[in-house]
């Protein structure tokens, strides 16, 4: 069984170990991971946020516990060992109805961290950052502090095993518009006296109430990692930004890194290095999904076997019938709004996989490519050997591997380190 806290201990100690913590809804992208876990005998976590998955379904349509029984189900299929997985709950506070005021928006989030914990989520990171109905774009440490903590102590009350809580505190997260960089076009990093400053803060809420300081494990800072729509913005490897220092008074807690994708492979144990034994990942496993499926098209198209429109044609026409999961985020200012559609990091596109003019597109490419050879020297215009290797020792039809292939690429430079499971 994976023990978050012997991560953190060995962290701390001085290891460069992480484990990574894969937050996705997509069923296939979900399932290359968890296959790539048991296959290299890791632990791992998997996340789902507020906004997907909360008592009211969210836009999966999934609560806690169904969430969990929908990770359980796809490792059953993949026969992996459901004790290698973790569950976390990411940025669970208000955040889905800070449309209302304050004191009913929290009301809402006591509610969805009660079903988190009870459900079985281990890893609660606690966020209360965003300001809800009528109040300051940015709240204060104290205040926030004071709403995680009683968060906290509604997900002891309703945990099956409290002993097993992990909180993570703190948050990251890009101001509207994408992050900003520093004069040399990097992303700048949380000082460590702000860090510490959450870590006091975070230390008083608890004392009030009396919880478990034991039960803080995780501190979300910003190394210097982050992706705008068509850019990624790789971490100067040489800095450190001193922020294990701010935990010098918390043993049992490490740092916790978001918007690691897309890094550098070499990126990952440098963040081990530097205290991030906690590190994210969620958009660039769907990007790899569609990447290689947008490269089975191009190669169905390039060998007159299309039965139908392409899946990019198609995909636009379902993006464009609704707009509300790119709308506000792709303003075209950094390439043509179509291309920050399809290809943008953020990856928008992975909102409308579930719709069912997307999930007949993809049925209809398989079926196009079905019994049709697919030799090496047409493949290796899109696809990295390795994955053609994995693809054709696999079980699953050529194509469907090629995908899970390709998404096992994007998650492998997190597994850096020998089992620790």
């Amino acid at each position: 069984m994976p023990d978050l806290a012997r991560i953190i201990a060995l962290n701390r100690a001085g290891d460069s170990v992480a484990i990574p913590s894969v937050c996705t809804a997509h069923p296939d992208a979900l399932e290359a991971c968890l296959t790539l876990a048991e296959t290299l005998d890791q632990p791992i976590v998997v996340e789902a946020t507020s906004n997907q998955v909360n008592q009211d379904g969210g836009y999966t349509g999934l609560k806690p516990a169904d969430f969990i029984r929908f990770v359980k189900d796809i490792a059953a299929r993949a026969q992996v060992d459901p004790a290698r997985i973790l569950f976390g709950g990411d940025h669970l506070g208000p955040q889905a109805w800070r449309k209302l005021p304050a004191d009913q928006a929290m009301a809402k989030a006591q509610r969805m961290v009660a079903d988190y914990a009870a459900a079985g989520f281990t890893k609660i990171h606690l966020d209360c950052s965003e300001s809800c109905a009528n109040e300051p774009a940015q709240l204060p440490d104290a205040i926030t502090a004071t709403r995680s903590a009683a968060l906290a102590a509604t997900a002891l009350k309703h945990a099956p095993d409290p002993a097993q809580l992990l909180f993570v505190i703190g948050t990251e997260v890009p101001p509207p518009g994408g992050a900003r960089t520093d004069d040399h076009g990097d992303i700048p990093p949380t000082t460590a006296e702000s860090a510490r400053a959450t870590l006091a803060a975070h230390r008083d809420a608890f004392a009030a109430l009396n919880l478990p300081l034991a039960r803080i494990g995780g501190l979300v800072v910003q190394p210097g990692v982050e992706f705008s729509p068509m850019e990624v913005h790789h971490l100067p490897l040489t800095r450190d930004p001193g922020l294990l220092a701010a935990l010098a008074d918390w043993p049992g807690t490490c740092l916790e890194a978001h918007s690691t994708d897309y890094q550098h492979p070499d990126v990952y144990p440098r963040l081990a290095e530097l205290g991030f034994a906690f590190q994210k990942v969620g958009p660039a496993l769907t990007f790899a999904w569609r990447e290689a499926l947008y490269a089975l098209d191009t190669l169905r198209a390039q060998n007159g076997w299309a039965s139908g429109p392409s899946l990019p044609d198609t995909l636009e026409a379902v993006m464009l019938a609704n707009p509300g999961y790119w709308q506000a985020h792709i303003h075209g200012t950094s390439a043509d709004p179509r291309s920050e559609r399809h290809f943008g990091l953020a990856d928008r596109i992975r909102y409308y996989w579930p719709d069912p003019r997307a999930q007949q597109a993809v049925q209809r490419l398989m079926a196009d490519l079905d019994g049709k050879r697919l030799p090496d020297p047409m493949l290796l215009a899109h696809f990295r050997p390795s994955e053609i290797a994995s693809a054709r020792a696999s079980a699953y039809p050529l194509p469907r591997a090629l995908a899970l292939a390709r998404v096992q690429t994007a998650l492998r430079p997190y597994f850096f380190t020998g089992p620790r499971s």
